[in-house]
């Protein structure tokens, strides 16, 4: 885990000439400076808190192999312990994620309600499992490498059976004492102003735990793989027996011992620190379920007021990464917003920064307020009450719908190029899929211009049907759009059912003056084919579920590949259960137009393409 600057003045702290310096930080200076760190922490990307564990676990193998092999050599277990500290300095200086060491910065932010309980969760499992891989695959190197010899082997195996055959209480309480002595030197390392001091405690208070004869969870799971390479021993019950208990200990003597115990030795004032003071703390509910309500982690700069919503006006939200280029979402978030009375549109510029990068509040609110300025010429123009606001975050893309579900608007529209979102076919990612309700209306556009003068909707009546025809028939009285309606049937002999459906749709949704067209075959091809002459091509969400789509690429992947005009995605909040979310929806469902099949005449080759809504 980093360590801030020994150098940098205490957090909070005034810059007066004639103040007396203390030679040490207080109590609430330490707090500050764990909680900021953990800012950090929370906010890595998978990948690099996942190989920073993973590297942490190696240097827990480098404990073991010293363990061993001096004790092997000495004859002595006092002796032999001398080097059992050095796989920790490594960690400790070398800024590693050790789990024992995350039972206090991650959990102190999670304590502020920075960051939820999920969150912590989701953070501790990945450092665990890099770890464990780590301290397996140093344990397998030991194994079979053929660095100890048969005396080191046998200490080394010795280790295992004595953790096995220790009562579960005792090593929970041995293990207790061990989570104590961690998140306590993790403490320390904050507190302490040079390298040196923390050195000379890492090494002590690490000596103490082979002395006392506690466990740690990451040498004990690396022991138990030791011992299930080279000898007999039944590896789930090891692992059940031994390790479990000894990572419960850690855990609750880490957290309980020395996190909540400072936490409530600090004062209320414990985050006098530039980045959290436009930080709103999550509430309650999003607290205790993290993304499933909404937000999992506060963004760095918010300014984001609460709002108070008009209940007669109509709100669009648009985030935006660059509002220099983003224009065409702004101009369409004000076309929709203006197609309704007392229309609203609120702006975000949503600026992403890598966890851990300073970020200069200042700096950030001058630029978003230069870059907002056109934002708000366009709201003008289309006589749109237009908000504006900045958000400072490492995970945009999440903030959008935790935005959403904070603000309570009608309608979200986001530009979003991802491949991956597209592959995904729906507003939410895979998995939150599976467990999210979308807050309002969303729409994610491909901005290819996003010129709405000749619109292209292909419906099948899906849930997402009514919002696309909203969408549909707004840009139609405010910028006079050409609304042409596809329905794709499965056989030719169809095609006059398909027409009777869409005129059938088209009023039942108030479109007027619509163009119906019906093709049969193929659905990508259709929507290609009639999108040819389209500027805006508008789709509802998919109804194949998640594992339908997890084996193959979505439709919706391939259209936006396959035509040259933007493409925007409907999807509106609906009640799929949980069946439907995996499976989809049922083939039957999809196929509307043969319900007209008895209200059409027989084809007639020379009548001319279907228009709806002027006859």
């Amino acid at each position: 885990m980093a360590t801030p600057d020994a150098a940098d003045p205490p957090p909070g702290g005034d810059d007066h000439a004639d103040d007396v310096l203390a030679d040490q930080f207080s109590t609430d200076e330490v707090y500050q400076r764990v909680v900021a760190d953990a800012d950090h922490e929370v906010t890595s990307g998978t990948r690099a808190l996942f190989f920073s564990a993973l590297a942490a676990g190696f240097s827990i193998a480098i404990t073991f192999l010293l363990y061993a092999s001096l004790t092997a050599t000495t004859d002595s277990a006092v002796a032999g312990v001398v080097l059992y500290p050095l796989g920790f300095v490594y960690i400790i200086i070398g800024g590693y994620q050790l789990y024992t060491e995350n039972t206090l910065p991650p959990v102190a932010l999670t304590l502020e309600r920075l960051a939820s309980v999920p969150t912590l969760f989701r953070h501790w499992l990945i450092v665990l499992a890099g770890n464990f891989l780590g301290g397996g695959l140093g344990a397998a190197a030991l194994a079979y490498g053929g660095v100890f010899d048969e005396k080191t082997a046998t200490v080394a195996v010795g280790f295992a059976r004595k953790g096995i055959a220790t009562p579960a209480g005792e090593l929970f309480v041995k293990a207790a004492f061990a989570g104590l002595i961690v998140a306590g030197v993790v403490w320390i390392n904050f507190a302490a102003r040079d390298t040196i001091s923390r050195l000379a405690v890492v090494y002590m208070a690490f000596l103490a735990i082979p002395l006392g004869g506690l466990f740690h969870v990451v040498v004990s799971f690396t022991e138990v793989v030791y011992l299930a390479l080279v000898g007999t021993v039944d590896l789930s019950a090891a692992l059940g027996e031994f390790v479990l208990p000894v990572l419960v200990g850690n855990t609750l003597g880490g957290v309980l011992l020395v996190t909540v115990v400072n936490y409530y030795q600090t004062s209320d004032e414990r985050l006098q620190i530039d980045r959290f003071q436009d930080v709103r703390r999550l509430s309650v509910r999003e607290w205790l379920a993290g993304s499933l309500a909404g937000r999992s982690y506060v963004p760095v700069i918010d300014t984001v007021e609460e709002i108070v919503r008009d209940p007669e006006g109509y709100r669009v939200l648009v985030p935006i990464a660059n509002p220099r280029t983003e224009t065409g979402v702004v101009r369409m978030a004000c076309q929709l917003a203006a197609s309704h009375e007392r229309g609203t549109v609120h702006a975000v510029h949503v600026v992403q920064v890598p966890g851990g990068e300073p970020v200069s509040e200042d700096g950030v609110r001058r630029e978003s307020e230069q870059l907002l300025t056109e934002a708000r010429e366009i709201g003008e123009k289309h006589d749109v009450s237009l908000e504006t606001s900045t958000m400072v975050t490492p995970r945009s893309f999440e903030e959008v719908f935790a935005l959403a579900r904070r603000t309570s608007p009608d309608l979200t529209l986001i530009d979003w190029e991802k491949r991956s979102l597209w592959n995904s076919a729906r507003a939410e990612r895979p998995l939150a899929e599976l467990t999210n309700q979308l807050p309002c209306d969303f729409l994610v556009a491909t901005d290819r211009g996003l010129d709405p003068s000749r619109i292209l909707v292909p419906t099948a009546g899906g849930p997402d049907a009514d919002l696309t025809a909203e969408v549909a028939r707004s840009l139609q009285r405010v910028a006079n759009a050409k609304v042409e309606l596809l329905h794709v049937v499965d056989d030719e002999a169809d095609r006059r059912a398909g027409e009777a459906y869409l005129r059938d749709w088209a009023g039942s949704h108030d479109l007027e003056n619509v163009t119906v067209t019906v093709d049969a075959g193929d659905i990508e091809s259709a929507i290609a084919d009639a999108a040819t002459d389209a500027t805006m091509l508008m789709i509802g969400a998919t109804e194949e579920g998640l594992l339908s789509r997890v084996a193959s690429d979505s439709l919706h992947l391939d259209v936006v590949d396959n035509v040259d005009c933007s493409v925007v995605l409907a999807e509106r909040p609906s009640d799929r259960s949980f069946r439907q979310r995996l499976f989809g929806t049922p083939v039957r469902e999809r196929q509307p137009a043969r319900a007209f099949r008895d209200q059409v005449d027989e084809p007639d080759d020379d009548r001319p393409p279907a228009t709806a809504g002027d006859e």
